[in-house]
């Protein structure tokens, strides 16, 4: 069974104390971070060495490309995707295709390493925010979808369950959910009109979303991941979103508006949220795992969704993954280096 609170470690490798915490019935997933990774070799070991221990843990990373991209040693540098945004309007065949080969790259690479998911892509728009910025396909909703929706088809060649991020648009607000509580102040009418259209334009294909760690205060007196009005009237009664919602980071600054490590992820689970993300701080994942006990497991259909379709291969230090790879790694590469 798959537990709702999705945690780290601080290692290459399990301790006894990661070892133990895996064990428990309502941790559900682990994400990696750049800490973790030495080679592809170390990554698989690890992933392989966590499903020994819980074969029904989930495993997911942040493999965005651009400056999001914790899988660097012997993996593809991805560019950022607002790098296709900039071609889109004069080469928009080419920009399209390169997504989709970013896409199926990005997501072929992780699957070998034995991670499930990326949490990708990033849908905001480029707007004010420096924290999304180029992590975003570009600043207007017309040349996002359709850079957006080849990456997703290439992640979906590959077998990878793809999240769409961050719900319902962090691009329209300046301050950095990660240091700051930010909040929007536009009304519903403009947020569904411009931000919320990446995500609504593009469901049919997403296969979970995770809301923006942002206080829409016409709308809503809560950060919308833990709006019970965002998550559970807009997304699943209104929008009839069926797949997985992940909460941002608990840890980050503009969740601690709901109190303590409990109190954030009971408050994400109760608004409809299906796993919490604990990162980076291991006394509140201890803390977030007492305050969810008692709480019924999430939904199990919804979560297996997002299980990848893993090799079941032996990797190097650096990766070699067969000719169509190599192909698309040598194409990526020479779009990465025309932009010097």
């Amino acid at each position: 069974m798959i537990g709702a609170l999705m945690l780290d470690i601080a290692g290459t490798e399990l301790t006894q104390e990661d070892i133990e915490l895996l064990q428990a019935p309502q941790v559900g997933g682990m994400i990696l971070f750049s800490r973790n990774i030495e080679s592809p070799r170390q990554v698989r070991a690890l992933t392989d060495h966590m499903r020994r221990i819980r074969p029904d843990i989930l495993i997911a990373v942040d493999q965005e490309g651009g400056r999001v991209q914790r899988l660097k040693q012997g993996f593809t540098l991805l560019p950022a995707m607002g790098r296709l945004g900039e071609l889109y309007p004069t080469e928009p065949e080419r920009a399209v295709e390169l997504a989709e080969q970013c896409g199926w790259l990005m997501a072929t690479e992780v699957l070998a390493v034995g991670i499930d998911f990326s949490f990708a892509p990033v849908l905001d728009l480029n707007d004010v925010s420096d924290v999304i910025g180029d992590r975003s396909f570009a600043k207007n909703i017309q040349d996002i979808v359709p850079l957006a929706s080849a990456f997703l088809k290439g992640m979906k060649r590959a077998g990878m369950a793809n999240t769409g991020k961050h719900f319902p648009g962090h691009g329209s607000v300046k301050a950095d959910s990660h240091v700051a509580a930010p909040v929007d102040s536009r009304s519903y009418d403009e947020i569904y009109h411009k931000d919320m259209q990446t995500f609504i334009q593009l469901m049919p294909q997403l296969n979970a979303l995770m809301p923006a760690h942002v206080i829409y205060d016409q709308v809503d007196p809560n950060p919308a991941g833990f709006s019970p009005y965002w998550i559970q009237t807009v997304l699943r009664q209104q929008l009839n979103f069926d797949g997985v919602l992940f909460s941002d980071d608990l840890t980050m600054q503009a969740a601690c508006v709901a109190g303590g490590a409990d109190a954030r992820i009971q408050a994400a689970l109760k608004a409809g949220c299906d796993m919490g993300l604990v990162c980076n701080d291991r006394d509140a994942a201890c803390v977030a795992l007492t305050g969810i006990e008692n709480l019924p497991l999430p939904n199990q259909e919804r979560l297996q969704r997002m299980r990848g379709k893993i090799p079941e291969i032996s990797v190097g230090e650096t990766l070699d993954l067969g000719t169509e790879w190599q192909s698309v790694r040598d194409t990526v590469e020479n779009f990465k280096k025309s932009l010097n």
